[in-house]
């Protein structure tokens, strides 16, 4: 079937009720019956392949560029024409029943028969046969029909033996005649174009493959009770063509009126090619319906695969990736070489699952993770990225977009997201839960599942986690306590060597420029007043960045205090965080229980709110945090709490203070990434139209 077939947009409730309207009107049902009468097939299979492109050659493809005067490229025609016969071995069997249906074209057309009768004496001459090969069959007498008269015709002139037969016919001169013929020629190709086209609909639904689609199938089902009345106009159509071409014998010195004669076939072709179009959309319907039955069974099979034990992970790779054999897949991110998925055999994989909205912070931090992971002995992993993108909204710029992040990439990714077949990209959204942000899939060297998103322990512990386990990450939480080393990790060195030299350290964020200013301002006149070395980082806000990019220069300028200069480790900072809670959240964790998740859902909650907030520190434990104006009215009211430095330090004595200090009034907002059913997947910014990401908000107000 044609691409642009299968494309066709089709309702199928909507195209069943107007392909009833169309068949029931066109056609009165006494004579349906009358057709279907005749019908009595034996069960005897013939291949009509062959035969249609035999066909195809000499009624449409020959005589339509001969008629239409284009050059006709001999060679090229008697290649097809000589493999078309080499396929086709029934031709002997075949030859009597068509030359039988040729006569009686021939006969009954040349006799200025009824074209009812005509058609109906055909179809109970070929009542033994399936409804594809009567028209078929008809087609093929029909081009024995054509092929002669076009040959005598158009040889008559250079051709002695071929003018001599015109002359005992008295055929028209093609050359002489040939303005007008013309309207006679292009009439009737028209109509043999569309009884092709209906013929080859007919023959695509008997070639349906019947494990994915029965006769009783509604698709099926459906377009089963059109295809009797469908060949009928396919035949009654040959049966007007043979009496057109009957109708030019002994025409030679006559002249020659086509105007009615060309638009009965007109009008007969426009009905024909109605029929057809309601057949070909019936055919997408059942297309559809195979398809999905092939998308439902290969989704359960890679179920299946995932459920059993492999010798490697080339089956798992194969059924997600690209099953067959005819392209190289992979591209191979630091050669941009294509290169098949032999690569990752007998390894462990990644596999970085994301739509084509990828940040680049993201991308930077797996480079970074990658690159380590190939100077690291122990760690062996190989990373594959699979883009999911909808082909409904697939263009040029996107297809631009698909190729930089591709380029940004050391490590492989899919040469084309359309390779991946609809079943895996079912699996993935359904059992690995991808919605649109990105996950990481890992699989051990037998394809076995190691984990269905790795990406927070890869976050949290980047290659530490390898090999990206539930098991390993559990482990790596049982050596963890909440600490400014969890908190910074290796984002910021700097950060913890003032950890190491004892320095009291303030991480503080937000976005509120006024709080900002008068928070830090404050904080170094009370450590110059208490006669403490104080140092502040700035660790900004999450989920945005272009804003942040603003509050990067805005640091530059006013010099509030050392800050991180690159959007990447604020974004990795926050993501961390969250990546935290959802890794705890996994390993059934809650706030109740488990101190470092009731730390970092503090901080996050922190995030939430309109104002800053800030962290202060000494050494790698001691800890007291609070949200902005708490923050600020602890370090205003210095005086209240100094004298308990000697004896407890500067952060217990502040902590201490907050403590007996909480306002009676508290408004805690967490929002985090997410998604979740019930509202719009997709949400456009009014102001840009640039699409929206979607968060979870949890609220705590205390009136």
């Amino acid at each position: 079937m044609s691409s642009h077939t299968r494309q066709l947009p089709v309702t199928p409730k909507m195209q069943q009720r107007k392909e009833r309207r169309m068949f029931s009107t066109s056609d009165d049902s006494a004579m349906t019956k009358q057709v279907q009468a005749t019908h009595a097939p034996d069960g005897r299979e013939i291949d009509v392949k062959p035969i249609l492109q035999i066909v195809d050659e000499i009624l449409v493809r020959f005589i339509a560029r001969t008629v239409e005067g284009y050059e006709v490229k001999r060679d090229q025609d008697a290649l097809e024409m000589t493999a078309a016969l080499a396929e086709f071995d029934m031709l002997d069997s075949l030859a009597y029943i068509i030359n039988k249906i040729s006569c009686e074209l021939s006969c009954k057309c040349s006799g200025g028969g009824d074209a009812h009768s005509s058609t109906m004496v055909l179809l109970n001459y070929m009542s033994s046969y399936a409804w594809h090969a009567k028209v078929v069959l008809t087609l093929a007498a029909f081009a024995v029909i054509f092929g002669e008269f076009w040959l005598v015709a158009q040889l008559s002139t250079e051709n002695t033996l071929a003018k001599s037969v015109a002359l005992l016919k008295q055929l028209p001169d093609v050359a002489e005649n040939f303005m007008s013929l013309k309207p006679h020629f292009e009439a009737l190709i028209r109509l043999v174009k569309a009884a092709l086209d209906v013929t080859m609909c007919i023959v695509e639904f008997k070639e349906l493959p019947s494990e994915y689609i029965s006769e009783d199938t509604p698709p099926m089902s459906v377009a089963s009770t059109h295809i009797p009345i469908a060949s009928y106009w396919v035949i009654r159509s040959i049966v007007a063509c043979a009496s057109q071409i009957a109708s030019l014998v002994g025409t030679r010195n006559e002249s020659i009126s086509s105007t009615t004669e060309a638009w009965e076939l007109s009008s007969l072709a426009h009905k024909v090619s109605s029929i057809y179009e309601h057949l070909k959309n019936q055919l997408v319907l059942c297309y559809q319906y195979i398809d999905d039955k092939r998308h439902i069974e290969a989704f359960h099979n890679l179920i299946r695969l995932f459920e059993t034990v492999h010798v490697d992970n080339m089956k798992i790779l194969r059924a997600l990736i690209y099953a067959k054999d005819d392209i190289l897949p992979l591209v191979d991110g630091t050669t941009k070489a294509r290169v098949s998925l032999e690569v990752l055999r007998r390894k462990h994989v990644l596999l970085l699952i994301s739509d084509l909205d990828l940040s680049q912070e993201e991308i930077l931090v797996l480079d970074n993770l990658h690159k380590d992971a190939r100077v690291r002995g122990d760690t062996n992993y190989e990373m594959v990225w699979i883009p999911i993108v909808d082909r409904a909204i697939w263009n040029e710029m996107n297809k631009q977009k698909f190729e930089y992040l591709q380029s940004l990439m050391a490590w492989y990714s899919v040469c084309d997201p359309f390779i991946i077949e609809p079943s895996a990209v079912k699996y993935i959204k359904e059992v690995w839960n991808f919605s649109k942000t990105a996950i990481l899939v890992a699989l051990d060297p037998q394809g076995r599942l190691s984990s269905p998103n790795a990406v927070h322990m890869i976050w949290i512990w980047g290659n530490l986690a390898f090999p990206f386990t539930s098991e390993k990450e559990e482990s790596l939480w049982k050596q963890e306590i909440w600490s400014l080393e969890l908190l910074v990790d290796g984002i910021d060195p700097t950060v913890l060597e003032w950890m190491t030299e004892g320095k009291l350290i303030c991480l503080y964020g937000g976005e509120d420029l006024e709080w900002i200013e008068k928070f830090t301002a404050t904080a170094l006149s009370v450590a110059k007043a208490g006669k403490f070395e104080l140092e502040m980082a700035y660790v900004g806000k999450s989920n945005a960045k272009e804003r942040m990019q603003k509050m990067i220069k805005t640091f530059s300028t006013k010099k509030f205090s050392y800050f991180w200069p690159n959007v990447t480790s604020i974004w990795f900072f926050w993501t961390r965080l969250e990546s935290m809670l959802y890794s705890k959240l996994q390993h059934g964790k809650t706030v109740e229980n488990d101190e470092i998740m009731s730390e970092v859902m503090t901080v996050l909650s922190f995030d939430g709110s309109d104002r800053g907030w800030a962290i202060f520190c000494r050494g790698a434990t001691e800890m007291a945090r609070a949200k902005g104006d708490s923050a600020l009215a602890c370090l205003q009211n210095f005086n209240d709490w100094s004298h308990r430095i000697e004896e407890d330090g500067v952060v217990q004595a502040m902590k201490d203070y907050l403590n007996k200090n909480k306002p009676p009034h508290h408004c805690n907002r967490l929002i985090l990434p997410g998604s979740t059913g019930g509202i719009p997947q997709k949400v456009v910014c009014a102001e840009c139209g640039r699409q929206m990401e979607k968060y979870f908000m949890y609220r705590c107000c205390v009136e």
